[in-house]
């Protein structure tokens, strides 16, 4: 099989995530796609306003229709920082015969030498990488054994931190978000 994984704060999800998930899918004809919710981005330390229950919950609404995606708990479980090599280690130990994908944007790709045991991770998973707006991509070649897969999507210019913003200002994440997460979002009061 052919796995996905997704991982990102999704605080909130927003169509970005879902647009970006389903296109991965799609061009690299993948069996799985599983998003992973992170505990603790080690390089986004402030990227996290709503609980892990709140994040599990909306990640739930925004994808239950589709049985293409699916959701591992694993980092949040875990809590701390959620290093990626963490989460590989585990995932390959559950699918060690398949063909596994970590699915990354292309302004993670300047950051990947600072990645922990990123040598080691190149060995253990391929990586796709989506250009998103304004972050032009720049490969590293100095990461031994680095396997990396560009994907043509759909780039929307949405962040998190943006709609958190725009919640906090009591603006619409109206066509940003699927409509039961902003259900969610304004019965809870998040990010207010």
């Amino acid at each position: 099989m052919r796995i996905g994984f997704l991982g990102g704060s999704f605080d909130p999800v927003h169509f970005g995530h879902l647009i970006a998930a389903q296109d991965v899918l799609e061009q690299y004809k993948l069996d799985r796609l599983i998003l992973v919710p992170a505990a603790q981005a080690p390089l986004k330390p402030n990227d996290v306003a709503s609980s892990p229950d709140d994040r599990l919950t909306m990640l739930r609404a925004a994808i239950e229709r589709d049985r293409r995606l699916e959701l591992s708990d694993f980092e949040l479980k875990k809590g701390g920082i959620s290093y990626t090599i963490d989460s590989v280690r585990h995932f390959r130990a559950q699918f060690p015969q398949d063909e596994l994908f970590w699915i990354i944007g292309g302004d993670q790709l300047p950051l990947l030498p600072q990645w922990k045991d990123i040598a080691r991770l190149a060995q253990l998973i391929e990586f796709i990488f989506l250009e998103r707006p304004n972050h032009p991509r720049k490969p590293h070649s100095e990461i031994p054994g680095l396997r990396l897969h560009r994907c043509d999507g759909h780039l929307i210019e949405i962040s998190s931190s943006a709609l958190r913003q725009r919640a906090k200002e009591g603006l619409s994440l109206h066509y940003f978000c699927p409509q039961k997460v902003i259900a969610y979002i304004e019965a809870k009061k998040l990010y207010r």
